[in-house]
């Protein structure tokens, strides 16, 4: 059987690409600011994330059935990463389409 949170957990950042990429056509994904975006984001989430998933007082529980199984570091199922990016580029490509500009008029704007 195959393991449902994996499964999702993959396409739902190649669904947000392809978004991008036929609809919203933003540019964000080639900007630098996106991805330091991405990396504090995922900075903060892997210590709140680890002490939600730590072994000795879990508050989130998985279903060992429908995850991979991978876990890093600490206990966080590497599932957790795949949907951290894709809630992250969303949101980030949402609002830029709502501001109805591209990242570069934006970066010249506020630079």
């Amino acid at each position: 059987m195959a393991a449902e949170y994996t499964i999702a957990a993959v396409a739902a950042p190649v669904a947000v690409v392809a978004l991008e990429l036929a609809v919203l056509r933003t540019g964000l994904l080639r900007t630098v600011r996106y991805w330091v975006t991405v990396a504090i984001s995922l900075a903060f989430m892997v210590p709140v994330d680890g002490w939600l998933t730590r072994p000795d007082a879990t508050v989130v529980h998985y279903a060992e059935e429908q995850i991979s199984g991978l876990r890093a570091p600490w206990h966080i199922p590497v599932e957790d990463y795949g949907f951290g990016l894709a809630l992250i580029t969303l949101t980030l490509l949402l609002w830029q389409r709502q501001r109805g500009r591209t990242p570069a008029e934006g970066e010249a704007r506020d630079g």
